[in-house]
């Protein structure tokens, strides 16, 4: 059995596929622990494991997202955004957050965000005189707020593996979002009077209300997203569907949206959502050996022999996703470790709902920090910065972010506030 973390390690770093990885991992340990007969089922767990309506709703919001990016929307947000932060001190760098709050209620992913901020705002930033590494620095830092803010492709990954509510975890991750856009904004304007960082000057803006109309299809999609699922119009499954649309309409209005768009939207999609089902079907298969073998129960066990209480558990269980996000990708992290490490926090008493959020929100701060660091690597290579020197810089806004985090695991009624009142958790 010790060859399977070996075989398991030697995969990983010759670059083979994720869902080859852990898939051929749990069938070797099938074979090593003599439990081969068990495998007739496989097919069964794997099906149950991805026969889940809610997980209609990734490949529909990843094509409204590769539609939206791909159809003008950047610049109808950055105007917007503009208008509304661009005088205060600092200005850009609060423009850089607020647009990766609009970017996160249209892609819901980090590394997108990134790589479309650093297209357009990184240089404006630098050309008005910010230095190149505080300009990458806060595009990185604030990518993040896309995969908490709905709609969010991890917390429907997430939803899918613990088989927690997506509508619930969409709610949920509303207001974390937001205080972490908060926190970006004080630190950034902290930044700004110790730099003496430039402000916009009023002939430089876009008038509010002509940026306001012109943005408005561009924000359509959070408001049909939040929205619809608030007011219990619509599940999110079927707000992904009218998400498309929107996405479509926004990108015509634009006139950005060609043919050639659209049908490379399509191919990005179903690549991304193949490969995102491929993974699922391989942590179905790890699931499977790993209840045949009672590993959650053993780690419960442990927990308790160790004398972990709740709160104790959670912190350790940070500490250690922490760690694990500056070495592995997201859906690595939750398909590998989520499965045997969260039911024991759970058994003790956190909520699913607030479970979700803190681990999405802990992995995503991997993607800032080295060496992974999958949105530093994104900045660094657009904007031209070098690595080592960008993760220096953005390390204040990655202690900001922990800190959040923190205040997240001791007050989860930030996270839980809006689906209690909605109904959808205790």
């Amino acid at each position: 059995m010790w060859l399977v973390p070996i075989i398991v390690a030697v995969l990983l770093a010759a670059g083979t596929a994720l869902a080859y990885v852990i898939g051929g991992a749990a069938v070797l340990s099938f074979v090593f622990l003599d439990n081969t007969r068990y495998l007739a089922v496989l097919p069964q767990k794997i099906f149950s494991q991805i026969d889940v309506f809610s997980l209609m709703a990734m490949p529909l919001f990843i094509l409204a997202g590769e539609i939206m990016n791909r159809g003008g929307v950047t610049k109808a947000l950055l105007d917007l955004s503009m208008a509304l932060v661009g005088r205060m001190r600092g200005g850009l760098g609060h423009v850089n957050i607020l647009t990766s709050v609009f970017f996160a209620g249209i892609s819901g992913s980090a590394i997108a965000d990134a790589a479309a901020l650093s297209n357009t705002l990184v240089p404006e930033m630098k050309r008005r005189g910010y230095s190149d590494t505080y300009a990458a620095a806060i595009t990185a830092a604030s990518s993040i707020i896309g995969p908490i803010v709905p709609p969010s492709i991890i917390l429907i990954f997430y939803g899918a593996v613990m088989q927690t509510s997506v509508t619930a975890l969409f709610m949920a991750g509303i207001l974390p979002g937001l205080v972490l856009a908060c926190a970006l904004f004080a630190a950034n304007g902290v930044a700004a009077y110790a730099g003496n960082h430039p402000r916009l000057e009023r002939a430089e803006i876009t008038p509010f209300k002509e940026a306001f109309f012109h943005g408005l299809p561009a924000m359509s999609l959070p408001i049909i997203i939040v929205g619809g699922i608030v007011f219990g119009l619509m599940t999110p499954t079927e707000a992904a569907g009218v998400a498309v649309v929107a996405a479509s309409l926004a990108g015509w209005y634009y006139g950005a949206l060609s043919p050639l768009a659209i049908l490379e939207s399509l191919r990005r999609t179903a690549m991304l959502s193949g490969s995102i089902f491929m993974i699922l079907a391989a942590v179905a298969t790890l699931g499977h050996i790993a209840s045949l073998e009672r590993l959650p129960q053993a780690i419960a066990t442990l927990v308790t022999d160790l004398g972990l209480g709740p709160l104790q558990y959670l912190l350790v269980l940070n500490v250690l996703l922490i760690l694990v996000g500056m070495l592995m990708d997201i859906p690595v992290a939750l398909a590998l470790l989520v499965p045997l490490l969260a039911p024991v926090a759970i058994a003790q008493g956190a909520d699913p709902t607030h479970l979700g959020i803190i681990i999405c929100f802990n992995l995503s701060i991997g993607l800032v920090t080295p060496p992974l660091g999958g949105c530093l690597l994104v900045v660094s290579t657009v904007t031209g910065t070098n690595y080592w020197k960008l993760a220096r810089a953005v390390l204040p806004f990655v202690i900001v972010e922990i800190l959040v985090l923190g205040l997240l695991i001791l007050v989860p009624e930030i996270t839980l506030a809006i689906p209690r009142a909605m109904g959808l958790v205790n």
